[in-house]
């Protein structure tokens, strides 16, 4: 499931279950965002940048700059092109919706203001022309200036009457801990227009309290970690006790960490309950309330019944979804990533709780 996986062909009738790929990355060129900046943002892109930087020019290098080696449309790049994430993808699989989360829209929106949020328009603005208006079975991620909170709001406000817009995307690594109040008008603005925020792995500072790691195998594993920081900077905050009815996708962070950290939290909330007032039931409530997880990379271990055991001690079969993170090199097929899944929760993960959280229409059980 980590290996990039040769072409496969179907060799026979689709699935009885709905497939909801909830992580596909598609990436905007410069001649893609350029015309759709205004004269000003288009002067400092071209002598700047962005503040973050992308493979290869991360240390340490990331396999295959990040990509399968196949995903490389000739003079593009990996997720700049529709027909190819047709091909390999949508059409591959039978994908019945696929969410989009492109690829600059965790790492960019922490440059000056206005020009973030300049950015952050000219990415959706791309997204919707050229992505959402050509495939109907597409849905996608608002991307937003996150250190720029305000603007943010105002850019969540602008496109949440846009129904393919299905989720406001955040990183997990900010200049403070999501949870503190600074970030609130995104999550207020999220809330009122009934949209969940997805925490995608990722950003400027996401190795915060531990240093940059000296290894790709390092960063690799560490998602886990980061997001269990996020959230529980979310939760001690009062996040979801602000905005009762928020929900927040894990996004590319793994699903085993949930369990002790529910359960190291329940216990030092038995003992600390005066250091968070506003937490009034025991924290692992909370999470099983307001958090959802996506299954790229899934924990998998030897024994498929270690995962098993891990999915039933955290209680959140119906808060997992389908992701094959797609062009990513660790790639997770459609065809094989239910394999992972007791045959029960199948359905379930690999399409209909993203149905039900994104609102999107459900395929019949075949006969």
């Amino acid at each position: 499931m980590t290996s990039t996986l040769p072409r496969e062909r179907s060799a026979g009738p689709r699935t009885g279950y709905p497939i909801v790929d909830s992580d596909i990355h598609p990436h905007a060129l410069p001649r893609d965002i350029l015309p759709r900046l205004s004269a000003q943002h288009r002067r400092r892109f071209e002598m700047f940048g962005s503040r973050v930087p992308g493979p290869p020019e991360i240390y340490p290098r990331v396999r295959n700059s990040g990509f399968r080696l196949d995903s490389w449309p000739e003079g593009g790049f990996p997720g700049s092109d529709l027909q190819m994430a047709r091909d390999q993808l949508l059409d591959e699989y039978g994908i019945d919706h696929g969410v989009l989360i492109p690829l600059q829209g965790h790492s960019w929106g922490v440059e000056q203001p206005h020009y973030a949020a300049g950015l952050c328009r000219a990415l959706n603005d791309w997204i919707t022309e050229e992505w959402l208006d050509r495939e109907p079975r597409l849905r996608s991620s608002i991307a937003i200036p996150i250190e720029s909170p305000d603007l943010a709001a105002e850019e969540i406000t602008r496109r949440a009457s846009d129904p393919r817009f299905v989720q406001v995307l955040l990183s997990t690594g900010g200049e403070s801990g999501f949870g503190v109040r600074r970030y609130w008008p995104i999550y207020r603005a999220a809330a009122e227009a009934g949209l969940p925020i997805a925490a995608h792995t990722g950003g400027l500072e996401q190795h915060r309290g531990a240093g940059w790691p000296s290894f790709y195998l390092e960063e690799h594993v560490w998602n886990g970690n980061t997001m269990a920081s996020l959230v529980t900077s979310m939760l001690c905050e009062g996040v979801f006790t602000e905005f009762p009815d928020l929900q927040v996708v894990c996004v590319e962070g793994g699903i085993a960490w949930a369990g002790p950290l529910m359960w190291a939290l329940d216990e030092a909330w038995s003992q600390l309950r005066e250091d968070v007032p506003h937490l009034t039931r025991p924290p692992s409530e909370y999470i099983r309330e307001h958090v959802w997880f996506t299954t790229q990379p899934v924990e998998e271990p030897d024994d498929p019944a270690h995962l098993e055991t891990a999915l039933r001690h955290i209680g959140m079969n119906d808060r997992i979804m389908f992701a094959s993170d797609y062009p990513h090199w660790d790639f997770d097929s459609p065809r094989q990533a239910p394999k992972l899944f007791p045959a029960a929760l199948r359905r379930d993960i690999m399409g209909s709780n993203a149905c039900r959280l994104y609102g999107l229409p459900e395929r019949e059980a075949a006969a």
